[in-house]
Parts: C-alpha cells; structure tokens; sequence
C-alpha cells in the first residue's frame, strides 16, 4: 500500500460514506465511539522527519535498526545500536496528548521523557549534537 498523509481506513468504511479511499472523511466524534478504530499511524511527511534524523545517526554508527508498531493509542518508531535489544529510543506518537503536553515524544531507554511537544520538528531536534570547539 502506498504512503499518503491521509489516516488508513478498510475499504468498505470508505465506500459506505460514499466516498473512495483517498477522499476519507470521518467525523471525529464518529471515529471516537467506533467498535474498532483504526490503529494511530505515522504519517508521510512525519516519516520523512524521523527517518532523516535515523539516517543521520546511522551514518553516524550511533544507530543500526528500527521498529515501527501502530497501536489503538499510539505510533512508536523505536530505534536500536543492535537488533534484539531494549530500543534506545523511542519515538511516540500519542493523539490523546496533543491537546496537552503534546502529541510527540521521545523516550529514552530508562522510559524517561527526554522532549514532548506539539510538532514533532523541534521533539526530534533532542538528537541534534552540540558541536564544541576543540582547540589543538
């Protein structure tokens, strides 16, 4: 299945509002009550964000392997120096935050909260390293 920025719903949910699966909308409140919604995913242009600061870190030999996992609650995106390891980090999304603390977090090891925010931009930038001067 192709990337979109749209949320993911069953064909048949999409064709009983009458509309094709590229043109979902769905009521807020009606995805709310739902028997059975659909999981939280990472959307493209989040994807794009995470995966730009992995590849960094991979070419950086801090980083080797990465899991996604799409719950009813939240999206995970979890980071590991080795594979069959605890992730060193995990990145989360969480919706019933956002109008909180904020949907976003970055979770260390030790499942302390390292940044949360609103956007997920500036809770990734906690991977960015300070440069120091080195004098020789």
């Amino acid at each position: 299945m192709p990337m979109t920025d749209q949320p993911d719903f069953p064909r048949d949910e999409a064709h009983h509002h009458g509309q094709t699966t590229s043109e979902v909308v769905v009521d807020f409140h009606e995805y709310k009550q739902a028997k059975n919604p659909p999981p939280v995913t990472f959307h493209r242009r989040e994807l794009d964000q995470i995966l730009k600061v992995y590849g960094r870190m991979v070419g950086e030999g801090e980083w080797r392997d990465y899991a996604i996992d799409h719950a009813r609650d939240r999206a995970v995106f979890s980071v590991f120096k080795r594979a069959g390891e605890v992730p060193l980090y995990r990145i989360e999304k969480n919706p019933k935050l956002a109008a909180k603390q904020g949907a976003y977090s970055v979770v260390n090891a030790n499942g302390m909260i390292l940044k949360r925010g609103h956007e997920l931009g500036p809770v990734l930038k906690v991977f960015d390293k300070v440069l120091k001067l080195v004098e020789t």
